[in-house]
């Protein structure tokens, strides 16, 4: 093969998708969920969103959640109490794929341990969700209420 053949080659073998996974954490009072409000962020500031962060390198999706939950709310969350809600894949950034868990068994009382990147922690009823919240998130609230476990979005 010469050198242009195999660079032809190359060319028309297409390319494999990089995805980011996201964790998101739907922490329940009762009927509640906790939200906080983005700020200073540079994405969809004032938006209400759920506690969410990045999957790291050499970390399990559970370990990721509870992870973030210590980080931005101070709450400690048992593996055992981690629930499978909802998996997304989403358009935005080139490919995403967010993982929705839900947790109702916690230690520590939720506090805002990001202010710089949240202005406020507030409980919703899962059936009246705030009024601002990014796209892809509602949409997300809207299929776990339908018992729906997976979503395409912005394809």
């Amino acid at each position: 093969m010469t050198d242009t053949t195999t660079a032809l080659a190359r060319e028309a073998k297409p390319q494999r998708h990089k995805v980011t996974g996201d964790v998101h954490l739907l922490l329940c009072r009762g009927t509640e969920v906790l939200f906080g409000q983005r700020q200073n962020t540079g994405f969809e500031d004032g938006a209400w969103h759920l506690p969410s962060g990045h999957l790291e390198a050499d970390e399990s999706v559970v370990d990721a959640l509870i992870r973030e939950a210590r980080e931005e709310i101070g709450v400690a969350i048992e593996p055992e109490d981690v629930h499978f809600s909802h998996i997304m894949h989403n358009s935005s950034s080139g490919g995403r794929i967010a993982l929705f868990f839900t947790v109702d068994t916690w230690q520590g009382e939720p506090t805002n341990l990001e202010p710089e990147k949240c202005s406020a922690l507030e409980w919703f009823a899962a059936g009246a969700l705030p009024d601002r919240m990014i796209p892809y998130c509602r949409t997300a609230m809207e299929r776990i209420a339908a018992c729906d476990s997976f979503s395409v979005y912005g394809w």
